[in-house]
């Protein structure tokens, strides 16, 4: 961990490591980012100042850190903060775009995606869903294709999807993209751009609170309709509480939840952080972790789960072990029989050997 970074606004120089270990001091060793994500320090500091702010009768400005996790946001994606809503779920993004498309469109999915991504589109009833294997979505974009929906990284066993070739795939015949990058950003280096719509959770790679979501959108809106606009969604919105909102956010905060306060006051803390130590040095220090569990499990006699390229490694019929690592102090998860190890920032070699280490008793 002997990555170096230069800080915001040419700031001393530090070294990864140091960084993460201000920010991160876990009692055990966790390996389970693709469920949650650990809280850095100033998040949890910043979160517990805006609690007691309201328990003394004088509310911090948690809307300020809406804002500033919001533009923290967009330029970890690479767009202008004006193309990002934000809200508390995945979820909740999928329908909105699910509820623009018309009746008969077909969607195209990839086969076991995660629920959130795909189930949307499924009860809306009149719609064409079809899945297929993830290594197939490129291919199987047809003339009529209405929309690619697919996970940049899938939750079960951490496979990477072709995204280069599902954006030039959807280009060609004309349908739009949506890419859910949950199990992505914070990670993986993502041009947000070159897609319709992407989405994200923030809880798991980008260590915030949950609570806390984003979508990006064409400068255009890409065809989506504010369908459940409240005030946060007026383009004043002090003056959009009562009646109908008579104008509507110019930009993308127009699909905004009324965002969970006390979590974006996290959220802005933890992004900040990201920022800090670079989406592309934390990118090389999660792989070379995944690639020592690799090679230790084979030596082991254990052969994963093909995710090449992916801080996520799923183990065959290992899952049942699960339990054991917890009592023993290595949390990792149990996704259906296979035991799936997550390797992010605040891990260590040592974090990878210990497991192994349990894994060969």
């Amino acid at each position: 961990m002997d990555e170096e970074f230069m800080g915001p606004q040419s700031g001393p120089m530090e070294t990864f490591e140091t960084l993460v270990r201000a920010e991160f001091a876990p009692k055990n060793t966790y390996l389970n980012t693709a469920s949650t994500g650990l809280l850095p320090a100033r998040a949890v500091a910043a979160m517990r100042t805006a609690v007691e702010s309201v328990a003394a009768g004088q509310p911090a400005d948690m809307f300020a850190d809406v804002e500033a996790a919001r533009a923290s946001f967009a330029r970890l994606v690479g767009v202008p903060g004006r193309r990002v809503a934000a809200g508390a779920s995945v979820a909740v993004y999928s329908g909105l775009i699910a509820a623009s498309l018309p009746q008969g469109a077909e969607v195209l999915t990839a086969e076991a995606d995660f629920s959130s991504v795909v189930t949307p589109f499924h009860v809306r009833g009149d719609l064409k869903v079809r899945a297929v294997p993830l290594e197939r979505i490129a291919e199987s974009v047809r003339p009529g294709t209405a929309l690619v929906a697919v996970s940049a990284a899938q939750s079960a066993d951490g496979r990477v999807a072709d995204l280069d070739g599902i954006r030039e795939a959807a280009r060609a015949h004309g349908a739009r993209t949506y890419i859910d990058a949950s199990q992505a950003a914070g990670w993986l280096p993502l041009e947000a751009d070159a897609y319709d719509y992407v989405s994200s959770v923030a809880f798991k790679w980008l260590v915030c609170p949950r609570g806390v979501a984003f979508l990006v959108v064409p400068e255009d809106f890409g065809g989506l309709t504010p369908v459940f606009a409240g005030w946060v969604a007026g383009e004043a919105p002090w003056d959009s509480c009562y009646g109908p909102v008579e104008e509507l956010a110019h930009s993308a905060r127009r699909f905004d939840e009324s965002p969970s306060l006390f979590s974006y006051a996290g959220a802005r803390q933890s992004l900040a952080l990201i920022e800090e130590l670079g989406v592309a040095n934390v990118h090389a220090h999660d792989l070379a972790l995944a690639d020592r569990f690799r090679e230790g499990l084979r030596a082991l006699g254990h052969e994963p789960l093909p995710a090449p390229g992916s801080p996520i490694v799923s183990v065959p019929e290992l899952g049942h072990v699960q339990p054991d690592l917890s009592r023993a102090g290595v949390e990792m998860s149990d996704r259906a029989g296979n035991l799936r190890a997550a390797f992010h920032l605040y891990n260590t070699p040592t974090d990878v050997d210990r497991l192994l280490d349990a894994l060969s008793g």
